[in-house]
């Protein structure tokens, strides 16, 4: 009998009363399948890690992401909390109905929760509470009834908290979540007051039902900013204000009207800065530059007009467009001034026009404003920039100066600022920036400013963003605005948050080669995330992009500030960390950390060789672009600067 014991107990301990490994999870995997997934195209022969839709690390399952794959069914429980290493769990947009499995608790390392566009029923289970470990959890468009528990700030690492188009009821207790910054309860049955630390979310957040206060409507008493508790205004007051309203209406269409008045007068005494002709010799149909920006449409004069002294005619009047080198002349200034002129944009120097000549020539111009240095100066620094060639900055063509007016004629780029490829369209029609050319444009735009850098310890462009990262038809990036920080008056103190400079610039006009590497480095972040510096969600709580990042590294979830467009690609997973690295490196709040612009150059070159040997060896293809928000990544961020040696899949 003791020996038949001693049997039974050895025969478990190597059965595996068991350490979950891949071969259980394999087996979980198979019974989902056959419980809800029966069209899943899972080869029984393959390992699980090779599955649609599964990703694994050190021999367990991290992530299963099966959205829109039609499963269809109750998940029984017993299965998925069998899969005891995910961390990622997306089965959102099918035809799942019921409870949630109550095994699900039994994932806790679980840190993404996509269930949205399904059909699961009942309260929210108390077991989600217990998953302390969760960043994103979204419930979004099911059936789930009742309250909203307070208990959810037991998930004190939560960021996202979706309840949108569900049927819950009852008010919202307050939340004391310090990191959640994506927040949805509309289209619920929800009703009376929006605790205070949420009123800082938009409005759409809670639309569709029975709520008060800010952003929605205030509630009955709710005393107001002030603290003074709202009343009703009487017939005296209202009457009052009535009065007082008609009267400084009038005042101001009066002060308008005096306004309007002198300045009609000035203008009948400007003159032209080239030279005052009868407006019948300048007849066109277009706008011109000056018209272009303020909104007109003058049809009996298409030149640019300059106020000037009446009696005191401009002596410069009579000079002509300036052209560097070679540049073949086409044009002359008569010619710019009668063009059709588009606003581009107002950048911080000026306004940017794109101007089509009579002959057919396309140029872009930037009118100068808060030009303070002497004319000689000027004509100094101006030639020093005419002479800057490089095939990765935009070619000053021309200039053009007066005591009113100056002018920068430069080669106009047919795709516009990276900004706006960026920016423009993130709708449908979008065509996705990927990996290569994304990655092409950050090593041209790299160049240019190394070269500018190398003509002088002194150099730098001043003004580094990417709506001054313009491209050619062939998406070849070229720089522009550089050396012309030094051209105009000082500007208000940077606001660093919502912008590319350096913590330590405050003047625009004295930026050095590192504070330019920074500048560099909010451009990289903004390539690889997709979001502008001054992303409204980002900024709610004066958070900077480095900043944002730089916290989502910490928190061991990296891959979720990438761009969706670059997690398609599989193959340059790395390179795409490498690239972040180095954006990080250049974001370093002290400037002696960041690299020279030839270190970013090297660094970026290396990386796109081994993403193109990479496409050599195994082509690149895109996967299922994931989820509102995908899983995480790690990198080591360390006082080198240099990547983790080993780095998990990007999509773990």
């Amino acid at each position: 009998m003791a020996s038949r014991l001693w049997f039974l107990l050895v025969f478990f301990c190597f059965i595996g009363v068991g350490k979950p490994d891949l071969q259980s999870d394999r087996a979980a995997l198979l019974a989902f399948r056959a419980a809800v997934g029966r069209s899943l195209p899972w080869n029984a022969s393959q390992s699980p890690c090779a599955w649609q839709g599964v990703r694994c690390e050190g021999a367990r399952v991290t992530v299963l992401r099966l959205p829109g794959t039609g499963l269809i069914g109750v998940i029984p429980a017993g299965i998925v909390g069998n899969l005891t290493g995910l961390r990622t769990l997306s089965l959102r947009f099918n035809a799942l109905a019921g409870l949630l499995p109550s095994d699900l608790a039994s994932c806790r390392d679980l840190r993404n929760l996509y269930l949205q566009g399904n059909k699961f029923s009942g309260e929210i289970p108390p077991f989600i509470f217990v998953l302390e470990n969760l960043v994103r959890l979204n419930l979004a468009q099911n059936n789930f009834s009742g309250v909203i528990s307070p208990a959810f700030n037991n998930l004190t690492r939560l960021g996202t908290l979706y309840l949108e188009n569900n049927h819950l009821t009852g008010s919202i207790p307050v939340l004391n979540l310090s990191n959640l910054v994506q927040f949805n309860v509309s289209f619920n049955q929800l009703n009376g007051s929006i605790p205070q630390n949420l009123r800082v979310m938009k409005s759409d957040s809670f639309l569709g039902n029975s709520l008060c206060g800010r952003p929605m409507i205030p509630c009955p008493g709710e005393e107001n900013e002030s603290g003074h508790k709202s009343k009703k205004l009487s017939g005296g007051a209202i009457a009052g204000i009535a009065i007082a309203s008609v009267v400084a209406f009038l005042l101001i269409l009066l002060i308008i009207f005096l306004v309007c008045r002198k300045k009609r007068t000035r203008q009948t005494r400007s003159v032209d800065i080239a030279t005052v002709k009868p407006p019948e010799a300048e007849l066109t149909g277009d706008k011109s530059i000056r018209e272009a920006e303020n909104g007109t449409h003058n049809v009996s004069s298409g030149v640019v007009v300059a106020p000037a002294r009446a009696g005191a005619p401009d002596p410069s009047a009579a000079k002509k467009l300036i052209f560097f080198g070679n540049a073949a002349r086409v044009f002359d200034l008569e010619d710019l001034l009668r063009a059709s002129a588009e606003v581009l944009g107002k950048g911080t120097f000026g306004t940017a026009y794109k101007a089509v000549l009579e002959v057919g020539t396309i140029v872009a111009v930037k009118r100068l404003k808060d030009v303070t240095i002497s004319e000689r100066e000027f004509r100094e620094k101006i030639e020093s920039v005419g002479s800057m060639d490089h095939e990765n900055l935009v070619p000053l063509r021309a200039y053009y100066y007066s005591k009113d007016e100056k002018l920068l004629v430069y080669d106009y780029m047919a795709n516009g600022s990276l900004s706006a490829l960026l920016h423009g369209n993130r709708g449908a029609g979008r065509t996705p920036l990927n990996w290569d050319t994304r990655s092409a444009i950050a090593l041209g735009a790299a160049r240019g400013i190394e070269y500018l850098h190398h003509r002088g310890p002194s150099v730098s462009h001043g003004n580094i963003k990417s709506s001054n990262v313009l491209l050619t038809k062939s998406f070849e990036a070229r720089v522009s605005d550089f050396g012309l920080a030094h051209l105009v008056g000082p500007t208000p103190t940077p606001n660093r948050v919502a912008g590319y400079r350096a913590p330590e610039v405050t003047d625009a006009r004295k930026v050095s080669q590192k504070a330019d590497a920074y500048s560099f480095g909010v451009l990289l972040l903004e390539l690889l995330t997709g979001k502008a510096p001054t992303h409204a969600l980002l900024n709610e709580e004066g958070v900077d992009l480095p900043r944002w990042v730089q916290s989502v590294v910490r928190e061991e979830w990296t891959s979720e500030v990438f761009d969706l467009e670059l997690l398609r690609y599989q193959s340059v997973e790395e390179e795409m960390v490498q690239l972040l690295q180095l954006a990080i490196d250049c974001c370093a709040q002290y400037p002696d950390k960041r690299p020279t612009m030839t270190e970013v150059v090297r660094r970026i070159e290396e990386l796109r060789r081994s993403s193109l040997q990479h496409e050599r060896d195994s082509h690149i293809h895109p996967i299922d672009d994931g989820d509102d928000a995908s899983s995480q990544r790690t990198v080591s961020v360390d006082g080198s600067g240099a990547p983790a040696q080993q780095q998990p899949s990007l999509l773990d």
